[in-house]
């Protein structure tokens, strides 16, 4: 299994851990709000490229990965789950 399957297999099997958002967010704007900006996440909902909480845990996990962020399986959670509280709302 390739290295950026494993990590898919891995973040879709982390729901059930619990998430801080709180922490997601202190990682989010250390390590993201630098290239993207919170206005990107509050575009018309039919313009989401994300469509389910899965989709959103996964693109979180694309993009630490295509950026070579050091991240663990906890802080891909959080981050996603700060997202989600944020701005998607989408239903666990």
């Amino acid at each position: 299994m390739r290295p950026a399957s494993l990590l898919v297999a891995l973040v879709l099997a982390a729901p059930s851990w619990a998430q801080d958002a709180v922490r997601g967010r202190q990682l989010y704007e250390t390590h993201c709000g630098g290239c993207h900006y919170e206005r990107v996440h509050q575009r018309e909902r039919s313009r989401w490229q994300v469509k389910s909480l899965a989709g959103l845990r996964l693109e979180v996990a694309r993009w630490a990965e295509q950026l070579k962020r050091p991240f663990t399986l906890e802080d891909l959670d959080d981050i996603a789950e700060y997202l989600n509280r944020s701005h998607y709302r989408f239903e666990k």
